[in-house]
């Protein structure tokens, strides 16, 4: 039966000219390594290559040996390639950083859910505010950064999510509550509460309110998306929310939200590097995280 072996062999042969060169290129002695292809002839009843041709020409018998290596060594090295992707995927790490506070609100579940499929995948994250997330994902210190704001840059691949709408949110008792929409000139003598971030990465201020040319009165900072409910609640300012993360507070009727101009509509995405976005656990982790968020938005919606 002919072996692996003696296909790896034939192409080397092929590749060198010589038995001398393929000798040494398998690591083989001479008379190995002529006592391998003596017997892969005896096994197959021919003769594979011309004697004392510079370089080798092989037979008829040879070269259908050399078409099948051509065939099946590549598929080999391919499914070999393919299994040691999979065991490292199995052993991955997705250090991740959320470039928005209210996206625990889905994606805690959807992390719960990830790590029931992929167990051996570490999982960490970082609130991606004290940094600036994108160069650390190309550095490799991050895997992973969920994000609504798309730089352009040939080494990271943005794999759409889901689609928001960035709410005002304001106390029932607040002057702007009984208005049917917000204008960017409704903002400039409010008071603006926001989470710890630059106020150049908010979405409100990139893509409602520098447009228009409009600052706020003031701005105030919250931590979490709990302290900034309760302070709009209190009638401390306005702040501007994903319409995932303020259902519940409308609920309850602690706040009342209202559209920015039309709708102000957003896009999440998970940002990778794009020589990785094909693993098997990312493109796991794309599917959860959707999955989850749209039986999140779908809550939303039928409430």
């Amino acid at each position: 039966m002919i072996e692996l072996k003696h296909l790896r062999t034939l192409t080397k042969l092929r590749d060198t000219g010589s038995l001398t060169a393929t000798a040494t290129a398998l690591h083989l002695t001479q008379s190995a390594l002529s006592h391998q292809l003596k017997d892969l002839e005896v096994r197959i009843g021919g003769t594979l290559f011309f004697r004392k041709t510079k370089p080798v020409k092989f037979t008829a018998e040879g070269d259908i040996f050399l078409a099948l290596a051509d065939e099946i060594l590549p598929k080999i090295a391919k499914s070999e390639h393919d299994v040691a992707s999979l065991k490292e995927d199995l052993n991955g790490r997705l250090h991740m950083a959320i470039e928005c506070h209210s996206c625990f609100q889905w994606l805690m579940p959807a992390l719960k859910e990830y790590q029931v499929s992929w167990p051996s995948v570490v999982l960490d994250f970082s609130s991606g505010f004290s940094f600036e997330p994108l160069p650390a994902l190309v550095a490799g210190e991050l895997d992973l950064v969920i994000t609504s704001d798309i730089q352009p840059r040939s080494e990271v691949h943005y794999e759409p999510l889901f689609d928001f709408e960035m709410k005002l949110i304001m106390s029932t008792s607040h002057p702007l509550a009984n208005r049917e929409q917000i204008l960017p000139e409704d903002l400039s003598d409010q008071t603006m509460i926001s989470y710890p971030v630059p106020k150049q990465r908010l979405d409100v201020v990139k893509h409602f309110l520098q447009p228009a040319g409009v600052e706020p009165n003031k701005w105030k900072k919250a931590d979490n998306t709990l302290m900034l409910v309760q302070m709009v609640s209190a009638g401390l300012g306005v702040a501007a929310l994903p319409n995932w993360a303020i259902s519940e507070f409308s609920r309850q009727g602690l706040i009342v939200s209202k559209p920015l101009g039309e709708g102000l509509w957003r896009r999440l995405f998970a940002a990778v590097r794009h020589s990785e976005h094909d693993r098997r656990y990312l493109q796991a982790f794309f599917s959860t995280a959707k999955i989850e968020s749209k039986s999140h938005l779908d809550d939303i919606k039928m409430a």
